[in-house]
């Protein structure tokens, strides 16, 4: 792939003034300041973070090929890390950068479920799941434990999958309950396919699940499957 933002100098010559010592930088800082969020495209709320990484160079152009490639904003801060180090225009800062922003995104959304029942906080759950797991490229899945008071003891990302699919061991989970003395816990994992909807292998493993905490009296609440723009609750459709 090749470096399209560093192409616009040359096909404009030697008295093409970049955009950024135009002004334009200072424009869109103000636009961002007087407008918030809702004033910028994805391509310019991406370009906001490139032009603190990279100060002396158009990143417009760098900033709509990302978000082309990639799908969205959020695609862009949930990047593989070494499919941003690898691309083209973005040096070492802009992917730290990056890569710091998803991170206090995250941080961001979990304060707002931690010390808190989550099945009373069950919105502020799903929007730390939704910025943690709904873009990821490979399938996550991830077990939230919880004290006697509903309250996050561990969320732990019990496996990665490699590409679409993943493995999960009930009896991991059920030692790993013990281990921090959970008497309850939600299941969730995403969907990179986009579509939300729970597979029969999905079914199978909730219930193998479900039977190895019974003995144990650990309760699970729900497992939830994330996709890019949706997510579905077991318990809503009545499998749990």
């Amino acid at each position: 792939m090749a470096d399209k933002s560093s192409d616009h100098a040359a096909e404009h010559g030697p008295k093409y003034t970049p955009e950024y010592a135009k002004g334009h930088r200072a424009r869109l800082r103000d636009r961002f300041l007087k407008g918030g969020v809702d004033g910028l495209a994805d391509y310019e709320l991406l370009e906001m973070l490139l032009m603190a990484a990279i100060p002396r160079k158009d990143v417009k152009p760098l900033a709509k090929d990302l978000i082309k490639d990639f799908g969205s904003y959020a695609a862009v801060l949930s990047a593989p890390l070494a499919r941003l180090q690898e691309y083209p225009g973005l040096g070492a800062s802009a992917v730290a950068l990056l890569k710091t922003v998803e991170a206090s995104v995250h941080e961001l959304t979990k304060s707002a479920v931690h010390n808190k029942p989550v099945l009373s906080s069950w919105d502020a759950l799903i929007t730390y799941l939704k910025s943690t797991m709904s873009h990821l490229e490979n399938e996550q899945f991830r077990v939230i434990y919880l004290n006697t008071a509903g309250e996050i003891l561990l969320d732990d990302v019990l496996s990665d999958g490699d590409g679409h699919k993943v493995s999960v061991s009930p009896r991991h989970i059920v030692q790993k309950a013990l281990s921090v003395d959970a008497r309850s816990l939600i299941l969730a994992h995403n969907h990179p396919s986009g579509l939300a909807n729970p597979s029969k292998a999905d079914i199978n493993s909730t219930n193998e699940i479900i039977e190895a905490c019974k003995p144990l009296e650990i309760i699970v609440h729900d497992h939830l499957i994330l996709s890019n723009s949706d997510y579905i609750s077991f318990k809503a459709l009545g499998l749990l």
